[in-house]
């Protein structure tokens, strides 16, 4: 019969077993998957990720759209849009503001 330490020991091993073999099939993962954007001509867009970080479903990217989207009115430091539309400013737009900018020094 094994002693604790022994247990231990093999359990830690494992460990370390389970971490390498995650490590490698995350990089397998990741090499399909580059594949995959590669041979289909995929984007960063297509596959939801470009809207702040959280893919959007069909059902909440029509619940988001309004009926024609806002023209971009002022263009920021940063090549940052925005469309003066209601709602709160984006933070760029707070910082011009704050630093005694005014709008029409951003206004395309």
């Amino acid at each position: 019969m094994a002693t604790y330490l022994e247990l231990k020991a093999q359990a830690e091993q494992l460990l370390a077993q389970a971490e390498q073999m995650k490590e490698q099939e995350t990089q397998d993962v990741i090499a399909d998957i580059k594949q995959k954007i590669a041979n289909y001509g995929l984007t960063a867009e297509d596959l939801g990720l470009s809207g702040g970080g959280r893919a959007r479903t069909a059902k909440t990217a029509r619940a988001g759209k309004s009926s024609s989207p806002s023209a971009v009115k002022y263009r920021g430091p940063n090549g940052e849009t925005w469309g003066g539309g209601r709602g709160r400013k984006p933070q760029w737009v707070v910082n011009a503001l704050a630093q005694g900018k005014s709008l029409d020094d951003f206004r395309v």
